[in-house]
């Protein structure tokens, strides 16, 4: 089973290499993040047509997340919007049930800067996310949280670590509430495995970013203790990043053994 997330920075701009790459990987579960869509012009039937089903929540211009299925791993079940007993106007989590694994799908609030009313916003979306988890563990053993973290873990997730020190998406709050995710008993699937030195999965517009390779991974794969122990690879996808048009993300991939 091939799960993995990706922040499209707008479906509808980046619709046609979502096809492509869907069709190219054979993922069984595609996470999005940012499809900055109203549910009402969600691109269902193109969905559809390429052989998944989704579920979804959006809104105009802002956020959004859905979780595309391959139709042979069956419906998409038990679906659930948001963070259970957290007041949130955005759209940012959905999770729901494929062939017996509780995907969760988040984008966590980038925070703008560490002395902002928006960062205070992230710790505390953070920390219901971290509670709200302890409860859905309970309940489903096998869990993937996929997403946009918004979170350098450590300073090998960062390119230039002395310039993002204390700033946002590398703060020790940020960390720390990285770190309470693991502490449920989560772990980063990336880092399972041996891989290659300044790895990332985002990379700035400006600057050339990319072509610099001036990156941070702030997007993750957080796998239950049962799905961690079939998970045979992780990777992160920068070919779409080399498109014209990219989302400044890139894919990162999960292959998971069948249970």
């Amino acid at each position: 089973m091939k799960i993995a997330t990706w922040n499209v920075n707008s479906l509808k701009v980046r619709l046609p290499q979502v096809l492509d790459w869907l069709a190219l990987q054979q993922a069984d579960v595609l996470c999005l993040q940012e499809t900055k869509l109203e549910d009402k012009v969600f691109p269902l039937a193109e969905i559809e047509a390429a052989g998944y089903r989704a579920a979804f929540v959006g809104q105009k211009t802002y956020n959004g997340v859905a979780i595309l299925a391959r139709r042979e791993r069956g419906e998409i079940e038990a679906v659930e919007r948001g963070i259970a007993g957290f007041a949130d106007e955005q759209q940012r989590v959905i999770s729901a049930t494929i062939g017996g694994v509780r995907i969760v799908c988040a984008y966590v609030p980038n925070g703008q800067s560490v002395d902002s009313d928006k960062y205070q916003y992230k710790l505390r979306w953070l920390a219901a996310l971290r509670d709200w988890l302890a409860a859905e563990l309970e309940k489903y053993p096998q869990l993937a949280l996929l997403g946009d973290y918004n979170i350098a873990p450590e300073d090998r997730d960062v390119h230039d670590p002395a310039a993002w020190q204390d700033q946002v998406l590398c703060s020790a709050p940020e960390r720390a509430a990285f770190r309470g995710l693991l502490d449920l008993g989560l772990t980063d699937a990336y880092r399972l495995f041996e891989q290659p030195e300044k790895s990332y999965s985002w990379w700035d517009y400006r600057m050339m970013g990319f072509r610099r390779n001036q990156g941070l991974r702030i997007d993750h794969i957080l796998l239950s203790a049962p799905l961690a122990a079939r998970c045979t690879a992780c990777v992160i996808d920068k070919e779409p990043r080399r498109l014209e048009r990219p989302s400044d993300h890139a894919p990162v991939m999960a292959t998971l053994d069948a249970a």
